[in-house]
């Protein structure tokens, strides 16, 4: 069985990386794939290149899909799942690649274990230097993982990259659990997973590399400003609320756990990003408007010791949380 596969793939101001994408895809060894490129009315030649590469390789399962307005990532990655045929779906972002052998892999995982979702690995490549690394995480567990509260442990923990790409997901899983992205955030890859993890009853992994994330000038992780400080609080808020609406005591401590370490994570990169006292301090205030962790969650068992300190450095007063921070993140 060769199961069709969508590739869904962004257009919005990427002419300088796109055919680099899209011959990615061409070269797949994997034969049936369509590819469902979305058109954020990009205002620059994007969709040019894309037509021109499609009529020159005379790809008859590739198409384009136009937008009304520029409405965000999140609208286009909607988009790829209400219009994707296949049996699978993958994400690709249209400034990174994907190994020739990317798609065969990652079915034959899916179509072995018949997992809902297949991860496998990334790897990041400075755009200018050619220098690889690991930039997203290394998966250390291979074994495929059944039982949502399984599931959903496992991405508390981190053993979940939180990143929409790279993964292969069953369509008609999503679209009938109506697991979409919240129209009005970007860069909101951390929501998605969250919200899919909340549900999900499979995960299988593959421990090959088959994509390539490039680090440019003009990627998300170098542009960071304000605007992405208060979308990560807006998800702090989603978070939040799933933790309050949970009744199951266990899985209630892991919504806390992995909402303590986002806030701390995402206060790291705040800083990295701007090295700005007062919105950083901004956002150390906000945070402190979610939940956390109790007197008796300190006393009990129920968390770490370096859950219950990073709690601990995320409800300082500010002025003294901003100091602690410094000390910490400096030394």
């Amino acid at each position: 069985m060769n199961p069709l596969v969508t590739i869904s793939i962004p257009l919005y101001k990427c002419v300088d990386f796109l055919e680099r994408c899209l011959d990615s895809v061409l070269a797949q060894t994997y034969s049936n794939i369509e590819v469902t490129l979305i058109n954020d009315n990009t205002p620059d030649k994007s969709v040019q290149i894309a037509e021109d590469f499609i009529a020159e390789h005379q790809l008859e399962t590739w198409k384009i899909i136009h937008l009304e307005r520029n409405s965000g990532l999140s609208v286009v990655r909607n988009k790829g799942i209400d219009t994707a045929k296949g049996r699978y779906l993958f994400f690709l972002d249209s400034d990174d690649t994907i190994t020739p052998d990317c798609i065969m892999k990652l079915v034959e995982v899916g179509e072995r274990t018949g997992a809902e979702m297949v991860v496998s690995q990334i790897e990041c490549e400075q755009f200018k230097t050619g220098h690889k690394h690991f930039c997203m995480g290394q998966l250390n567990h291979l074994e495929t993982i059944f039982g949502n509260a399984q599931v959903f442990e496992a991405f508390a923990e981190g053993k979940i990259l939180s990143s929409a790409v790279n993964k292969l997901f069953i369509v008609s899983y999503l679209q009938k659990e109506k697991i979409y992205f919240v129209p009005g955030l970007f860069a909101q890859d951390e929501l998605w997973t969250f919200q899919l993890t909340l549900k999900i009853n499979s995960v299988a992994f593959q421990k090959d590399i088959t994509y390539t994330y490039y680090l440019h000038d003009k990627s998300v992780i170098h542009n960071r400003d304000k605007r992405n400080f208060d979308n990560w609080f807006t998800i702090g808020r989603y978070i939040d609320d799933e933790y309050k609406k949970e009744t199951d005591r266990a899985r209630k401590n892991l919504i806390l756990k992995y909402l303590i370490h986002y806030k701390s994570l995402t206060l790291q990169m705040n800083w990295k990003a701007q090295k700005n006292e007062e919105l950083w301090k901004e956002s150390y205030t906000n945070y402190k408007m979610l939940s956390s962790l109790s007197l008796r969650d300190y006393l009990s068992r129920d968390y770490s010791s370096g859950s219950k300190k990073l709690n601990l450095f995320n409800q300082l007063p500010t002025e003294l949380g901003f100091m602690v921070f410094k000390w910490r993140y400096e030394r």
